[in-house]
């Protein structure tokens, strides 16, 4: 019969074994330091910058359809490139969702980089880190910040239309949504108005601001509104766009957040920011100080791409970034 010391002493041993294999646990959920490709795959990062850049020169847009693709990605079971899966039986692909469908881009551009590094170093680079480094590049190919991207994720090889549904936020929500959504992914009220200081690039369909620009509200500047009408009828149309920052709308500055001072947020989630709330200082702060926008994006960017990554063990590589090996 063992002593009472002999058992006391196998429960702390296995209790010591049981918080070490924990603190492994802990450090394999980490990312790394934007040096993880450097033995394996040394020239990842410019390659994947040489097919962002090329992608962006043809079409400017692309920027802004590559930094919304990382932030769909991270917004539904983490950054983990579930948002480029493709529907299959047993995928009910998030580009299906009521945020994607008929509207995310950029899909081919991740492919086409994809393609790039798998020639020179195949099966080490994720589809998931390919998304985050486009995003980077995109910001500083139109003027906006850069930064060192964290990586080692890792791919899913599932996706959910249904957590896209529940997660990404609309562009008819109001504060208190808009705050709640960012929330539960860890990011704070300042953190989500610097984000969605990402509207300083791109365009919107016109289903997605047709409610704003009729309801003839007090929060909406009246030549704005006929302006926007004119290509925007009350009925048909819904595909038509329009940029979400009328006066920059390719480059990445602050005149977003100075649109919205002037009631020109293109948005309903847009203009909510500004509505007397409790984000009311910081798009103030950010439409008078371009720098410290710029700075708060790229630390609200490394933040976002570390929500719930697939590292370690977890995940796979993709071959292919629509499908799962």
């Amino acid at each position: 019969m063992a002593s009472k010391y002999s058992v006391y002493t196998t429960t702390f041993a296995t209790l010591c074994l049981l918080l070490l294999l924990l603190s492994f646990g802990n450090t394999e959920a980490q990312l790394s330091p934007s040096t993880f490709y450097n033995a394996k795959c040394p020239n990842a990062l410019s390659t994947i910058r040489t097919v962002i850049r090329s992608a962006i020169s043809r079409e400017r847009r692309m920027a802004a359809s590559l930094i919304r693709l990382h932030f769909h990605d991270c917004f539904v079971q983490g950054c983990d490139g579930s948002v480029l899966l493709d529907e299959t039986s047993t995928i009910q692909s998030e580009k299906t969702s009521l945020a994607n469908r008929n509207s995310a881009r950029g899909f081919n551009v991740i492919e086409d980089a994809k393609r790039a590094v798998e020639k020179i170093c195949p099966g080490v680079v994720s589809c998931a880190d390919i998304l985050a480094v486009a995003a980077r590049d995109s910001s500083a190919a139109v003027g906006g910040p850069s930064w060192d991207v964290q990586l080692g994720r890792r791919d899913s090889t599932t996706a959910s239309r249904s957590l896209a549904d529940a997660n990404l936020p609309s562009p008819f929500s109001d504060l208190p949504t808009l705050i709640s959504k960012f929330s539960a992914k860890g990011l704070n009220a300042r953190e989500m108005v610097a984000l969605s200081g990402s509207h300083t690039l791109g365009q919107a369909q016109c289903f997605t601001f047709r409610q704003r620009i009729y309801r003839n509200g007090t929060d909406i500047d009246k030549g704005f509104a006929s302006t926007r009408r004119r290509s925007c009828p009350q009925t048909g149309g819904d595909s038509n766009l329009a940029p979400l920052d009328l006066v920059t709308p390719n480059s990445f500055d602050n005149n977003y957040f100075r649109n919205l001072q002037q009631k020109k947020g293109l948005l309903i989630s847009d203009q909510v920011l500004l509505s007397g709330g409790t984000t009311d200082s910081h798009v103030n702060g950010y439409a008078s100080n371009p720098k410290s926008f710029s700075d708060d994006f790229a630390a609200a960017m490394i933040k976002m791409g570390a929500i719930s990554p697939l590292t370690g063990r977890n995940g796979i590589i993709r071959k292919i970034c629509s499908a799962v090996n």
